[in-house]
């Protein structure tokens, strides 16, 4: 990871720390209260072809024995009410900032993958995890919502996995590598910013869920 980008991520981790700390302690209340424990869900990602670590994301679906591949239509039913809405505002992925601090993650950059998904498009994860995995991108931004509505169609883990492989990746495979020809600071200052007001813009319309 180049020193500036490194710089950067500290930085804005600093800065947001009090805002982010504070949002983090008003979800584990609130989780304490309706869901109960676990709070956080800890999965393998890969920060190169090579490396994994652990990603941490506030848990927003029943827990089972076993688990694998991304989270499509079959996967519906266990998510919770209050993970929808975590999976709504991304507030699922606060805990991430450990991530950042630790250097597993930048704040701008590819989402990181599961390993099996490394394992099965070596040629594509190659070139995209030249750039340090991040938790928001191009691909976040203007890509998530339709990935979240062709997974949602899905009624098995095999449709799940068809349609990710299929289409999901590639097309964020393109997106990716657009990020890493114009990557710099300035530009990650943009995407942060838009990946905020569009989070912000989501909570504004987002309904009052219903007891």
């Amino acid at each position: 990871m180049r020193l500036s980008k490194r710089l950067f991520d500290i930085g804005l981790g600093l800065f947001l720390l009090p805002i982010l700390g504070t949002l983090m302690l008003v979800v584990i209340v609130t989780l304490i209260f309706t869901e109960g424990r676990p709070f956080f869900y800890a999965a393998e990602r890969m920060k190169s072809p090579t490396q994994s670590f652990r990603l941490w994301k506030f848990r927003t679906m029943t827990v089972v024995d076993e688990d694998a591949g991304v989270s499509g239509g079959d996967k519906q039913a266990r998510i919770t009410r209050i993970g929808r809405i975590l999976r709504r505002t991304r507030g699922d992925e606060l805990p991430q900032l450990w991530n950042i601090f630790k250097g597993d993650l930048s704040f701008v950059g590819p989402r990181p993958p599961l390993r099996e998904y490394v394992e099965r498009f070596p040629a594509i994860y190659s070139e995209v995890l030249r750039t340090p995995p991040g938790v928001t991108g191009i691909a976040s931004l203007y890509y998530h919502r339709k990935e979240e509505r062709l997974l949602a169609r899905c009624a098995t883990p095999e449709e799940t996995d068809r349609v990710y492989c299929d289409i999901c990746i590639p097309a964020k495979a393109r997106l990716d590598l657009m990020y890493q020809k114009q990557s710099s600071v300035c530009f990650d200052f943009v995407l942060v910013w838009r990946t905020i007001k569009r989070v912000l813009g989501r909570k504004r319309r987002m309904p009052t869920p219903k007891g």
